[in-house]
């Protein structure tokens, strides 16, 4: 009898907070934009963070929620810009693409070393410490800070060094960010430069021209109210 009671009490408290729950969820739900799911199927996914949020869903509520640019996603590119622009109903805007660099070749017989280091295994701790244990204080330190940041596997130490694959790389520059010693730098390609002041003078005309054309109608406009001379 006490298993019983014991059984059926637990059962009600169950039931009781299951009805509980449904009706917290029915009362307190919130209407989501439903842009937001459409922007972020345009989105590659990746969540990389090179758009400055924590990833793809964040940065897609805060498009249609805050108004954020619609061409940050790097790893996208145009591409996605568009994509995301056409939910959006705005222009894309000039996207730049840029390239990583890893130019340090502070390999071991190359480099030479102030101190050994055997603290904690990241670049930013081993920067902390007297610029880190290369005798160039701009060298990459090899710990593999840059490794860790790179979502899509394109990047391995090597030698003690950064090497970029760029069979794999998305151009997020999340490494360059991640470097302490500035070693890997986010450059743009000479041919992205082009294009991207080419978008740039285009967007520009576009807007002159469409100001022009604001201003046209508005003069026409306060004519036509003008009271005819007799």
């Amino acid at each position: 009898m006490t298993i019983g009671l014991a059984i059926a009490i637990v059962t009600v408290v169950g039931l009781l907070g299951a009805v509980i729950l449904v009706l917290a969820a029915k009362f307190m739900h919130v209407e989501e934009d439903p842009r937001i799911g459409e922007v972020n199927g345009c989105l590659p996914g990746a969540n990389c963070g090179a758009c400055g949020y924590a990833g793809c869903a964040d940065y897609a509520k805060a498009i249609v929620e805050a108004g954020a640019a619609v061409n940050k996603c790097v790893p996208g590119g145009a591409k996605t810009a568009d994509a995301v622009a056409a939910v959006m109903g705005v222009d894309a805007g000039a996207t730049a693409v840029v390239k990583a660099v890893a130019a340090c070749q502070g390999k071991p017989g190359v480099c030479g070393q102030r101190f050994d280091y055997s603290g904690i295994q990241s670049c930013a701790a081993a920067a902390a410490l007297h610029g880190g244990p290369k005798a160039c204080v701009f060298s990459c330190i090899g710990l593999g800070d840059c490794v860790k940041a790179c979502k899509f596997d394109a990047i391995h130490v090597v030698n003690n060094v950064a090497v970029i694959d760029y069979t794999k790389c998305r151009n997020c520059t999340m490494c360059a960010k991640a470097c302490p010693k500035n070693a890997i730098e986010p450059i743009p390609t000479p041919e992205e430069k082009e294009k991207f002041k080419a978008a740039q003078k285009a967007m520009a005309e576009k807007k002159a021209a469409a100001a022009k054309a604001a201003a046209e109608a508005a003069a026409a406009a306060k004519a036509a109210e003008a009271p005819k001379a007799e």
